[in-house]
């Protein structure tokens, strides 16, 4: 399926701890976004400390309603405690919780590995999906508010 992202405002959120490893999931999210036609113009990105943190920077750009797709970019590595379940799992619910609350699509590419080297070799792809996924319900969001609304 060819998605056509031109004219979609995007909204890019990406974590700084394990930045090299953020630094190729952003770029993946660029380069899917540059395919679907989306405006270098059209996108803002803001970085933020941590997975954690992801949701509230998402949930900034969704209340400003300036936004059609949102991105969230992050990596979080097994460490020895349990403190990864704990951070996987809360980003997760929370990045979800923002996109149903704020009725707002968003591609969730925090990737959660056991290994730094299972993180760099999905990166860039796991970058690239999520872009897709934010265009791709974007526009299905676009489509039914189009064709099921009560105007």
């Amino acid at each position: 399926m060819q998605l056509r992202g031109a004219g979609l405002r995007v909204g890019i959120v990406t974590a700084r701890f394990n930045a090299p490893i953020c630094e190729k999931l952003l770029s993946g999210a660029k380069k899917a976004l540059a395919e679907m036609g989306v405006d270098p113009s059209d996108i803002a990105e803001v970085t933020v400390p941590g997975a954690l943190e992801i949701a509230l920077a998402l949930q900034a750009f969704g209340t400003t309603e300036q936004f059609d797709a949102l991105i969230a970019l992050g990596c979080v590595v097994k460490g020895d405690t349990y403190h990864f379940e704990i951070v996987c799992n809360e980003s997760a619910a929370a990045i979800t919780r923002v996109g149903l609350d704020l009725d707002v699509a968003i591609g969730n590419g925090v990737l959660t590995t056991y290994t730094d080297e299972q993180a760099i070799s999905r990166a860039e792809q796991k970058g690239y999906e999520a872009a897709q996924a934010a265009v791709e319900m974007a526009l299905l969001q676009e489509w039914t508010h189009s064709n099921f609304s009560e105007d």
